[in-house]
């Protein structure tokens, strides 16, 4: 089962967009998107009969001023998207996770927290993480962490919730595509090393973030994030050059038509060239690794809703498109 996308007269920014779409019972294939919903089929357009996206990345400084040629040539046979299945965008070698990056949520959390004992008055509490957020920004590094590429789902997909995830949430999140290999580059070259961008949901049972039987441990990710289809990727992936400002987009997720998480990007407290520079002072980032980068507040524990079995989350990036999932609980093993 998937939930279908909606046709809309502009699906995205820019001219064009990248996708691994497949006929109802065929092989997924790379695709170029048009804004209109017209795909053409980049394995005959490029006479490249085994291609895949992550082939296309692998090659994205040479190939994409051909990309733009192809999306300009009217005469190219396209197909509708409607009568195509959409899936993740590419399927990435790595994942980078970050967590604690929207200033908002994170002070939401400190107020949250109310330490025993602590009677002050909530502005002067608000205050006090306003400025400890604003130190940070200055003075420390994000919070970076790895995630399994076998979590990702399409942007239309059913998503299981495991028996076992008691407190299953949502987490809306901008993703940032690389496409050229990256290691240790300045925080001024980054913005180089992106292919594009597009839209993850970050999914997290909150119940195993912390590990109770090892507190000194700390977090477990791989428990919390990282189930079958725990990260819905999608729909596709907008050129960096048709995205003006990554750092100042909108990212919305409404549960059930309402809406649940509605923030700016600009919100962030490292920006997009800092988060990839500082992945990549570590890891050497390959094309199509994704780096995602955290997710605003109203996720799920501030409203004191999970999700649960039958829910519709839809979420969208300013000029990146909407994807649409289905919660379904996981049945009996």
């Amino acid at each position: 089962m998937s939930v279908k996308p909606e046709p809309a007269s502009a699906l995205f920014a820019g001219p064009f967009a990248l996708a691994t779409v497949s006929a109802p019972d065929g092989p997924a294939f790379p695709a170029l998107v048009t804004p209109e919903g017209r795909v053409l089929d980049l394995r005959s357009a490029l006479g490249e009969e085994r291609l895949t996206t992550l082939a296309v990345l692998d090659r994205w400084e040479t190939l994409l001023p051909r990309l733009h040629a192809l999306a300009g040539d009217s005469g190219l046979p396209r197909t509708p998207l409607t009568d195509l299945r959409v899936h993740a965008p590419v399927e990435p070698r790595q994942v980078f996770q970050s967590g604690a990056n929207y200033r908002q949520h994170v002070i939401d959390l400190h107020l949250a927290h109310r330490a025993p004992g602590d009677e002050r008055p909530d502005d002067e509490r608000r205050a006090e993480a306003a400025e400890i957020m604003d130190r940070r920004a200055a003075e420390d590094l994000p919070y970076v962490f790895t995630g399994l590429p076998s979590a990702i789902t399409g942007p239309y997909d059913d998503v299981v919730l495991p028996a076992w995830a008691e407190q299953p949430d949502w987490e809306l999140e901008l993703a940032v595509v690389i496409g050229r290999p990256a290691h240790q580059v300045s925080v001024a070259d980054a913005p180089r090393y992106v292919a594009g961008y597009t839209i993850a949901n970050d999914l997290t049972d909150r119940a195993t973030v912390f590990r109770r039987d090892m507190p000194q441990i700390g977090t477990d990710w791989l428990r919390s994030k990282n189930a079958p289809g725990f990260t819905p990727l999608g729909p596709w992936i907008v050129p960096a050059e048709s995205v003006a400002d990554p750092d100042d987009l909108r990212v919305t997720l409404k549960l059930n038509g309402e809406t649940m998480q509605d923030e700016s990007t600009k919100d962030m407290i490292f920006k997009v060239a800092r988060m990839v520079s500082y992945a990549s002072r570590t890891a050497r980032l390959l094309p199509g690794d994704v780096v995602l980068t955290g997710s605003p507040s109203g996720n799920g524990m501030h409203w004191g809703r999970l999700l649960r079995d039958g829910d519709v989350m839809e979420g969208t990036v300013t000029g990146l498109g909407t994807q649409r999932t289905r919660c379904v609980a996981e049945g009996p093993a």
